[in-house]
């Protein structure tokens, strides 16, 4: 045990309480104290859930959400306001992969089954002369080879 406690930095004591209780790793009870944020926290959610729906041009970004926020009375720093918005978006994205099960649906097709087709135009010289080229474009979806007609 001395040698652990050498090698980890850990106190004996510590060591002991945890080679004697049944629990592998040490666990700490995550604090959560009082912030200025939590009198505006429904409204900043509110404002986070509707700014992907507003155009490019309207949504507004956490600098200027933090302004109106100040505005409405909010004392705290903008640090903490960024830090609830990058919490609250990757709530959303965990959200998002268990309501869609992360799953992924790979395209399989059989050969000669599927292709994709257009069209393009093009300019070429040749012989010194100019001409436009009308070109019809294939790719199979089973190898996903092309080919230009």
């Amino acid at each position: 045990m001395r040698e652990i406690a050498r090698r980890t930095g850990l106190s004996r004591n510590t060591l002991r309480k945890y080679l004697d209780s049944v629990t592998v790793e040490p666990k700490y009870a995550a604090r959560k104290g009082a912030s200025k944020l939590d009198a505006f926290e429904d409204k900043l959610t509110k404002w986070l859930e509707t700014r992907p729906r507003k155009s490019r041009k309207h949504r507004r970004n956490v600098r200027q959400v933090f302004a109106d926020l100040v505005a409405l009375g909010y004392r705290g720093s903008y640090d903490r306001v960024a830090a609830f918005a990058r919490q609250w978006r990757r709530w959303q994205r965990e959200a998002a992969l268990i309501a869609g099960g992360g799953t992924f649906v790979p395209l399989v097709f059989a050969p000669g089954e599927a292709f994709q087709f257009d069209w393009s135009e093009d300019w070429v010289v040749i012989g010194g002369e100019r001409m436009k080229l009308k070109i019809a474009h294939f790719k199979l979806a089973h190898s996903r080879a092309f080919t230009l007609r």
